[in-house]
């Protein structure tokens, strides 16, 4: 079956163009995350800041770097596919974002208690990122950006083993030794 060119050094798949409603999805969504991103390496650095636990400070400060490389991988996304990067405000980052604080704000310094909220937190993002680079990345496939799906299928395993990460930091006693911690 033929393919026509998209003009973006890519062939669509058959049916798929460039000026078609999931290509404009596609897009809206790209935008979407790359504002998630940028926003998230600010609030990484404030929930570094306030993470009790060494193990997790240094968690958040790698998993910083690397939001930052996935914010440049988007930006070669974009060129990929011939477009700009652009952002456009993620209201679910956002809401995230503001939930983390009010647990920084709700919790005590130099408790576990604190460290178990920030890993909540952190998990919902990363949550939030797997299930939004799982999509552009089958979006990215049937729209035949083949490039664009294998730089996001290597975010979103990048994001898989972060939320592991911080499953295992939870489990190695972060949450026991919260559960011990008097009223």
């Amino acid at each position: 079956m033929a393919t026509e060119s998209n003009g973006r050094g890519t062939s669509p798949a058959a049916g798929a163009t460039a000026n078609s409603k999931l290509n404009e999805l596609f897009i809206e969504q790209l935008k979407d995350i790359h504002w998630a991103e940028k926003k998230l390496v600010k609030a990484l650095g404030k929930m570094e800041e306030a993470a009790t636990s060494d193990t997790l400070r240094n968690a958040f400060q790698a998993h910083q770097e690397q939001t930052r490389e996935h914010c440049t991988r988007l930006e070669q996304v974009f060129a990929s596919i011939g477009e700009t990067p652009d952002t456009t405000k993620c209201p679910a980052m956002a809401g995230i974002i503001s939930e983390a604080e009010d647990l920084i704000d709700d919790t005590d310094s130099g408790t576990s208690q604190r460290d178990v909220a920030l890993i909540l937190a952190a998990q919902k993002a990363e949550h939030y990122e797997i299930a939004s680079y799982g999509g552009l990345a089958q979006l990215a496939q049937t729209l035949g950006y083949t490039e664009a799906q294998r730089l996001l299928t290597l975010t979103l395993q990048e994001e898989k083993m972060a939320d592991q990460l911080l499953t295992d930091l939870a489990e190695s006693g972060i949450n026991e030794d919260a559960s011990q911690e008097a009223m």
